[in-house]
Protein backbone atom coordinates (compact mmCIF):
# COMPACT_ATOMS: atom_id res chain seq x y z
CA UNK A 1 0.00 0.00 0.00
CA UNK A 2 1.81 3.56 -1.60
CA UNK A 3 0.64 6.08 0.67
CA UNK A 4 1.73 10.16 0.23
CA UNK A 5 2.80 12.26 2.99
CA UNK A 6 3.09 15.77 2.54
CA UNK A 7 6.04 17.75 4.26
CA UNK A 8 6.04 21.38 3.92
CA UNK A 9 6.02 22.04 -0.34
CA UNK A 10 6.78 18.02 -1.22
CA UNK A 11 4.97 15.10 -1.15
CA UNK A 12 6.86 12.20 -0.12
CA UNK A 13 5.42 8.35 -1.33
CA UNK A 14 5.84 5.37 1.03
CA UNK A 15 5.09 2.07 1.44
CA UNK A 16 3.63 1.19 4.16
CA UNK A 17 3.66 -2.60 3.96
CA UNK A 18 7.55 -2.48 4.25
CA UNK A 19 7.80 -1.17 8.34
CA UNK A 20 11.20 -0.95 9.42
CA UNK A 21 10.89 -1.19 13.37
CA UNK A 22 13.91 0.65 14.93
CA UNK A 23 12.72 -0.07 19.10
CA UNK A 24 13.36 -2.61 21.04
CA UNK A 25 11.28 -4.76 22.91
CA UNK A 26 10.90 -4.96 26.50
CA UNK A 27 10.63 -7.62 28.63
CA UNK A 28 11.06 -9.24 31.66
CA UNK A 29 13.86 -10.81 33.21
CA UNK A 30 17.61 -10.02 33.24
CA UNK A 31 18.23 -10.34 29.02
CA UNK A 32 16.52 -7.45 28.78
CA UNK A 33 18.40 -4.15 27.88
CA UNK A 34 19.47 -2.23 31.15
CA UNK A 35 21.17 0.69 32.15
CA UNK A 36 21.12 3.44 35.19
CA UNK A 37 21.50 0.46 37.70
CA UNK A 38 18.21 -0.67 38.33
CA UNK A 39 17.14 -4.01 38.49
CA UNK A 40 15.49 -5.54 35.32
CA UNK A 41 12.19 -5.15 34.16
CA UNK A 42 9.37 -7.75 35.56
CA UNK A 43 6.26 -9.06 33.66
CA UNK A 44 4.53 -11.24 36.42
CA UNK A 45 0.90 -12.42 36.87
CA UNK A 46 -0.98 -10.63 39.32
CA UNK A 47 -1.84 -12.35 42.69
CA UNK A 48 -4.14 -11.36 44.97
CA UNK A 49 -6.60 -13.82 47.60
CA UNK A 50 -5.12 -16.47 45.79
CA UNK A 51 -5.98 -15.42 42.07
CA UNK A 52 -3.04 -15.96 39.71
CA UNK A 53 -3.60 -14.40 37.00
CA UNK A 54 -2.61 -17.09 34.56
CA UNK A 55 -4.13 -19.53 32.31
CA UNK A 56 -1.92 -22.35 32.51
CA UNK A 57 -2.22 -22.03 36.64
CA UNK A 58 -6.36 -22.22 36.59
CA UNK A 59 -6.82 -18.14 35.45
CA UNK A 60 -9.02 -17.89 32.85
CA UNK A 61 -7.00 -14.70 31.50
CA UNK A 62 -3.63 -13.86 31.74
CA UNK A 63 -3.43 -10.86 33.83
CA UNK A 64 0.21 -9.54 34.01
CA UNK A 65 1.37 -6.33 36.20
CA UNK A 66 4.69 -5.06 34.42
CA UNK A 67 7.13 -3.40 36.08
CA UNK A 68 9.87 -1.18 34.65
CA UNK A 69 11.46 2.11 34.00
CA UNK A 70 10.96 3.93 30.69
CA UNK A 71 14.77 5.57 31.14
CA UNK A 72 16.49 2.35 31.64
CA UNK A 73 14.67 -0.77 30.01
CA UNK A 74 14.15 -0.50 26.86
CA UNK A 75 13.29 2.23 23.54
CA UNK A 76 12.04 5.59 25.20
CA UNK A 77 10.77 8.83 23.93
CA UNK A 78 11.71 11.64 26.69
CA UNK A 79 10.91 15.86 26.41
CA UNK A 80 12.61 18.56 28.07
CA UNK A 81 10.82 17.07 31.29
CA UNK A 82 13.34 14.85 31.81
CA UNK A 83 15.77 18.16 33.22
CA UNK A 84 12.98 20.79 34.42
CA UNK A 85 11.71 21.22 37.83
CA UNK A 86 8.34 21.90 35.86
CA UNK A 87 6.33 19.00 34.95
CA UNK A 88 6.36 18.50 31.24
CA UNK A 89 4.88 15.02 29.31
CA UNK A 90 5.73 13.85 26.73
CA UNK A 91 2.61 12.80 25.42
CA UNK A 92 1.74 16.12 25.70
CA UNK A 93 4.55 17.58 24.20
CA UNK A 94 4.64 15.64 21.06
CA UNK A 95 1.46 16.57 19.28
CA UNK A 96 3.28 15.26 15.92
CA UNK A 97 4.05 11.87 14.66
CA UNK A 98 5.52 12.22 11.01
CA UNK A 99 8.84 13.52 10.43
CA UNK A 100 11.25 13.11 7.77
CA UNK A 101 14.36 11.94 8.63
CA UNK A 102 17.90 10.91 8.25
CA UNK A 103 19.94 7.78 9.29
CA UNK A 104 23.10 8.26 9.99
CA UNK A 105 26.19 5.82 10.81
CA UNK A 106 28.97 7.31 13.36
CA UNK A 107 31.81 5.14 14.63
CA UNK A 108 32.43 7.21 17.97
CA UNK A 109 36.18 8.86 18.08
CA UNK A 110 37.93 8.96 20.90
CA UNK A 111 38.07 12.15 22.97
CA UNK A 112 39.82 12.66 26.53
CA UNK A 113 39.71 8.76 27.11
CA UNK A 114 35.92 8.52 26.29
CA UNK A 115 34.43 7.52 22.94
CA UNK A 116 32.10 10.33 21.57
CA UNK A 117 29.87 11.70 18.62
CA UNK A 118 31.70 14.48 18.09
CA UNK A 119 30.11 17.61 16.00
CA UNK A 120 32.95 17.28 13.00
CA UNK A 121 31.21 13.60 12.74
CA UNK A 122 27.47 15.06 12.36
CA UNK A 123 28.68 17.97 9.91
CA UNK A 124 30.26 14.86 7.57
CA UNK A 125 27.43 12.83 7.72
CA UNK A 126 24.77 15.19 6.96
CA UNK A 127 26.39 17.68 4.77
CA UNK A 128 23.83 20.28 3.73
CA UNK A 129 20.73 17.90 4.12
CA UNK A 130 18.11 19.61 6.22
CA UNK A 131 15.87 17.09 8.68
CA UNK A 132 13.23 16.95 11.22
CA UNK A 133 15.10 13.76 12.63
CA UNK A 134 18.24 12.17 12.67
CA UNK A 135 19.10 8.70 13.87
CA UNK A 136 22.57 7.72 14.78
CA UNK A 137 23.51 4.37 14.11
CA UNK A 138 26.84 4.54 15.96
CA UNK A 139 29.50 1.35 15.13
CA UNK A 140 30.18 -1.62 15.71
CA UNK A 141 26.79 -2.26 15.76
CA UNK A 142 25.61 -5.75 16.48
CA UNK A 143 22.67 -7.52 18.06
CA UNK A 144 24.28 -7.48 21.34
CA UNK A 145 22.75 -4.12 21.86
CA UNK A 146 19.64 -5.70 22.70
CA UNK A 147 20.23 -7.22 25.33
CA UNK A 148 23.36 -5.18 26.82
CA UNK A 149 23.94 -4.13 30.42
CA UNK A 150 25.46 -0.61 30.32
CA UNK A 151 25.73 0.31 34.12
CA UNK A 152 28.83 1.16 34.73
CA UNK A 153 30.39 0.46 31.05
CA UNK A 154 30.76 4.25 30.33
CA UNK A 155 28.89 3.71 26.95
CA UNK A 156 29.98 6.67 24.13
CA UNK A 157 27.88 9.94 23.78
CA UNK A 158 27.33 13.01 22.21
CA UNK A 159 29.39 16.33 22.88
CA UNK A 160 27.58 19.56 23.87
CA UNK A 161 28.92 21.23 20.05
CA UNK A 162 27.51 18.02 18.38
CA UNK A 163 24.23 18.35 20.04
CA UNK A 164 24.18 22.44 19.62
CA UNK A 165 25.06 21.62 15.75
CA UNK A 166 22.09 19.55 15.61
CA UNK A 167 20.00 22.70 16.76
CA UNK A 168 21.29 25.08 14.74
CA UNK A 169 20.33 22.41 11.69
CA UNK A 170 16.92 23.05 12.80
CA UNK A 171 16.77 19.14 13.83
CA UNK A 172 13.66 18.69 15.96
CA UNK A 173 13.68 14.80 17.00
CA UNK A 174 16.62 13.31 17.89
CA UNK A 175 17.70 9.40 17.62
CA UNK A 176 19.98 7.50 19.09
CA UNK A 177 20.82 3.53 20.06
CA UNK A 178 23.07 4.13 23.33
CA UNK A 179 21.61 4.81 26.73
CA UNK A 180 21.79 8.41 26.45
CA UNK A 181 23.32 11.17 24.78
CA UNK A 182 24.98 12.23 27.85
CA UNK A 183 28.05 10.89 29.19
CA UNK A 184 26.65 7.93 32.01
CA UNK A 185 28.66 9.74 35.32
CA UNK A 186 29.21 13.63 34.60
CA UNK A 187 27.99 14.89 38.12
CA UNK A 188 24.34 15.74 36.73
CA UNK A 189 25.74 18.23 33.96
CA UNK A 190 23.80 17.13 31.20
CA UNK A 191 25.50 19.46 28.28
CA UNK A 192 23.82 17.66 25.28
CA UNK A 193 20.44 17.31 26.85
CA UNK A 194 20.48 20.61 27.88
CA UNK A 195 21.72 21.93 24.58
CA UNK A 196 19.38 20.36 22.41
CA UNK A 197 16.56 21.56 24.97
CA UNK A 198 17.94 24.64 25.16
CA UNK A 199 17.89 24.73 28.51
CA UNK A 200 18.59 28.01 30.12
CA UNK A 201 16.59 29.79 27.44
CA UNK A 202 13.30 29.75 25.24
CA UNK A 203 13.01 25.64 26.10
CA UNK A 204 12.23 23.35 22.83
CA UNK A 205 9.30 22.00 24.29
CA UNK A 206 8.72 20.35 20.90
CA UNK A 207 11.70 18.61 20.55
CA UNK A 208 12.26 14.80 21.70
CA UNK A 209 14.96 12.71 22.24
CA UNK A 210 14.91 8.69 21.75
CA UNK A 211 17.12 6.49 23.59
CA UNK A 212 17.79 2.73 23.28
CA UNK A 213 17.04 1.94 19.49
CA UNK A 214 18.37 -0.31 17.75
CA UNK A 215 19.11 0.19 14.05
CA UNK A 216 19.44 -3.21 11.92
CA UNK A 217 22.52 -3.59 9.67
CA UNK A 218 20.07 -4.54 7.35
CA UNK A 219 18.91 -0.71 7.12
CA UNK A 220 20.63 1.50 4.92
CA UNK A 221 21.70 5.11 5.54
CA UNK A 222 19.61 7.39 4.39
CA UNK A 223 16.28 9.31 3.94
CA UNK A 224 13.85 7.58 5.59
CA UNK A 225 9.95 8.53 6.67
CA UNK A 226 9.48 8.42 10.54
CA UNK A 227 6.83 7.36 12.47
CA UNK A 228 7.09 7.99 16.17
CA UNK A 229 4.63 7.12 18.36
CA UNK A 230 4.90 6.94 22.52
CA UNK A 231 2.95 4.98 25.00
CA UNK A 232 0.08 7.57 26.08
CA UNK A 233 2.14 8.40 29.43
CA UNK A 234 1.69 11.65 31.77
CA UNK A 235 5.87 11.39 32.19
CA UNK A 236 8.51 13.04 31.07
CA UNK A 237 9.61 9.81 29.22
CA UNK A 238 7.79 7.16 27.54
CA UNK A 239 8.39 3.51 25.67
CA UNK A 240 8.20 4.45 22.39
CA UNK A 241 7.87 2.50 18.94
CA UNK A 242 10.12 4.30 16.39
CA UNK A 243 9.02 3.16 13.00
CA UNK A 244 11.05 3.75 9.51
CA UNK A 245 9.63 3.67 5.93
CA UNK A 246 11.74 4.17 3.13
CA UNK A 247 10.61 7.12 0.70
CA UNK A 248 9.99 6.05 -2.63
CA UNK A 249 12.40 8.40 -5.08
CA UNK A 250 11.55 10.44 -7.51
CA UNK A 251 13.64 13.94 -8.57
CA UNK A 252 11.40 16.34 -6.33
CA UNK A 253 12.36 14.61 -3.48
CA UNK A 254 16.13 13.37 -3.62
CA UNK A 255 17.10 16.62 -2.41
Amino acid sequence: MIATIKHRTKNYPIDLTKPLDISIVIKGGSENVNAWYVDPPKIEPHEEKGFVGKVSEGASINFNDIWFNPHAHGTHTECVGHITEEFHSVNKNLTQYFFLAEVITIAPEMVDNDFVVSKKQLKYALGNKKREAVIIRTLPNLSHKKSRQYSHTNPPYLTKEASEFLVEKGVEHLLVDLPSVDKEEDNGALVAHKAFWNYGGKLRKHATITEFIYVSNTIQDGTYMLNLQVAPFANDASPSRPVLYSVIQNKANQK
